[in-house]
């Protein structure tokens, strides 16, 4: 006699399939989650040190955090994702466009693209040196650092942005975050804002996986339009052939930008890696911020890795085309929230 063949949906088997949760998230509240998106974050951060924010970006509706203790802290040095910021404030204040040659000694020149994709520490100082303090410190405050990036997030802690140009000077604070310290949320809700085309959104927990009251709150317009279409060359050039190119996904478009650095933490120099990147499937975008922290490969590479393993778990289970219904399978899977 053949076999019996087992008919459970694959999306079901395997969710509830999933082996115990690790103990360093233990303190996770995940019971409004999405579960699917949950699970294929975890799995993607395995054993790594660190945290994993997943947004939707037309709502601010966070899909997950993984590490809340972490996610939710007052921040770390933002490593070379600042050139994101530094780089939108300079297209907004018109000292540059996506193309525009910058020259420097030696007869070479850089543009805002191939800044991005090779993540270019000489041409996003020059930005900080003209640029300045106060309108790179307008500018980060606008697009949401410097302030809580969450709505009634229990837990959520500033992650602060300092009120003097750092010791190190502009070029420092414009390639590596040096004296500032930015959330897993802040960027999340930052480079949502630019996947939106510039809605900055409060970042918010639904009460429930599958919340038909859920409500999206503006926080402000950032009118980013042009900016946007300024950016995203560099940031899907960073995954086509970039220092992200760990976060390259079959079949979808991924906008990213890496940061690697480390931080003096109790006397102790932390490796840092950051990637803060978003997504386009099915019509469909998401936003994902990795941070990994404290082992010697916590890179930037690395945490695009983690990334594209996201976007690629998510793929293959078809995630973008009928997301509403993998939640409800997954839901009739689970008690009390998502098994991992």
């Amino acid at each position: 006699m053949a076999a019996a063949q087992d008919t459970t949906p694959l999306l079901s088997r395997r969710v509830s399939a999933q082996p115990p949760r690790p103990t360093r998230w233990a303190g996770d509240d995940f019971r409004a989650d999405d579960p699917v998106v949950r699970q294929a974050a975890t799995a993607a951060l395995g054993d790594y040190r660190g945290a994993v924010v997943v947004v939707d970006p037309e709502t601010g509706r966070l899909l997950t955090v993984v590490n809340q203790k972490l996610a939710y802290s007052s921040g770390y040095i933002p490593c070379s994702t600042i050139k994101l910021v530094a780089g939108l404030a300079a297209i907004e204040e018109g000292l540059v466009g996506p193309e525009t040659k910058v020259w420097f000694d030696g007869y070479w020149y850089m543009t805002m693209t191939e800044g991005l994709a090779i993540s270019n520490n000489v041409y996003f100082s020059h930005l900080g040196e003209r640029l300045g303090f106060e309108r790179l410190k307008r500018y980060a405050h606008r697009y949401g650092f410097g302030e809580k990036a969450g709505w009634n997030l229990s837990g959520e802690q500033l992650g602060p942005f300092p009120a003097a140009e750092h010791s190190y000077g502009m070029g420092r604070m414009t390639t590596f975050g040096d004296g500032i310290s930015a959330t897993p949320l802040q960027l999340a809700a930052f480079v949502s804002a630019i996947a939106n085309g510039g809605y900055l959104y409060y970042l918010q927990r639904p009460n429930v996986p599958d919340d038909d009251s859920f409500t999206p709150r503006l926080k402000r317009d950032l009118g980013l339009r042009e900016g946007v279409r300024a950016l995203e060359p560099g940031m899907a050039k960073a995954v086509h052939r970039g220092t992200a190119r760990k976060a390259r996904t079959p079949g979808q478009k991924v906008w990213g930008k890496t940061g690697t650095c480390s931080e003096r933490i109790r006397r102790r120099r932390t490796p840092l890696g950051w990637f803060a990147s978003y997504n386009e499937a099915e019509g469909r975008r998401l936003v994902v911020v990795v941070m990994l922290k404290g082992r010697s490969d916590a890179a930037g590479p690395r945490a695009a890795e983690v990334a594209g393993k996201i976007y690629r778990t998510l793929g293959e289970d078809a995630y973008f085309s009928s997301a509403a219904e993998h939640r409800r399978l997954a839901a009739m899977n689970l008690t009390g929230g998502c098994a991992e």
